[in-house]
């Protein structure tokens, strides 16, 4: 395991939820009164924020988290995978009491899944917490979303953040249900908008307009990059320069959970890198189509596959 020092910055920081995924493979998803039976089940670190940010480090990326974990084998899991995929833990949060964050999810033969959240620890995140010289030399700041009052700790980091790094924020649906008034101090300072359809729609409240007319409200509002994820069906992606449509990977599912948040790696090295709108999104859709190959974290590709298969030097 390698030892970071307190005093490293890193060049992506994510800020969410930290949890262990405790995956159930079962053979179908149940409504009311329905019963089915586990086939195999699995731990896994996991947390959208955490997610990306593993997956960018996996692509040879400087990054960090904020986050926190109480002193439990959950918590040991997640700051040891954290540490063995290279991210810096110097902005990681212990607490002395309460437990880890969990998600329980169940996921059937087709890869499709249903989540449920047991915050824990990660609900307690207090701003005096985060240590300021750590995120001082940050280029990227990524938010996902809390649970609970963390969300309040977000919205008051950014008054902390330097004024070239840039907000990546990937809200979820925890945060869509919230609405688009309570979201509004972070969506006016973000930069990079990466949301799935059915959140901005619901967000926006608007199952009619268009992908495109939904999106330039928010490149109106300030937000330069918006990223509008559609699972099978690809990605689509505007600017005030650019714009583009991207058809998805085929590939052999195996697990959906985390897919968004691999894109979200793919898609936020590339912009780091430099790349056009259209080459950013082919890349993070070419990551996700990696990682829906098997639970969590386990098929995250590499900067040396990445770069072999589009030929990257």
């Amino acid at each position: 395991m390698e030892i970071y020092d307190n005093d490293l910055n890193a060049e992506i920081i994510g800020f969410g939820a930290l949890n262990v995924d405790k995956l159930y493979s079962v053979e179908n998803i149940v409504t009311n009164d329905e019963e089915s039976f586990i086939t195999n089940e699995i731990d896994t670190p996991g947390g959208s924020a955490a997610n990306t940010i593993v997956g960018l480090a996996r692509l040879g990326c400087s990054t960090s988290i904020i986050g926190k974990i109480a002193e439990d084998e959950d918590g040991d899991l997640i700051e040891y995978n954290l540490a063995i995929n290279g991210v810096y833990t110097n902005n990681l949060i212990y607490s002395d009491t309460g437990a880890t964050g969990k998600c329980l999810g169940f996921v059937d033969q087709e890869g499709e899944r249903c989540l449920y959240i047991d915050p824990g620890v990660n609900d307690e995140i207090k701003i005096d917490e985060i240590n300021p010289l750590n995120i001082m030399r940050c280029k990227i700041m990524h938010y996902t979303s809390f649970v609970g009052d963390s969300f309040k700790t977000q919205i008051e980091l950014l008054e902390k953040l330097n004024d070239e790094c840039l907000l990546s924020f990937d809200p979820g649906m925890l945060y869509v249900k919230k609405g688009f008034e309570e979201l509004k101090p972070i969506l006016n300072r973000t930069n990079i908008l990466l949301i799935n359809e059915s959140e901005l729609r619901l967000l926006c409240n608007n199952d009619k307009s268009s992908l495109k007319e939904l999106a330039i409200g928010f490149l109106d509002l300030g937000i330069e990059t918006i990223v509008i994820k559609q699972g099978s069906k690809g990605v689509y992606a505007i600017t005030n320069k650019e714009e583009c449509k991207i058809e998805a990977f085929k590939c052999d599912v195996v697990d959906t959970t985390g897919a968004g948040d691999s894109f979200n790696s793919g898609f936020l090295y590339s912009y780091l890198k430099g790349y056009d709108l259209e080459k950013s999104c082919k890349i993070g859709n070419w990551v996700a189509s990696k990682s829906i190959g098997g639970f969590g974290m386990e098929k995250f590709p590499n900067l040396k596959d990445l770069k072999e298969f589009f030929q990257i030097k």
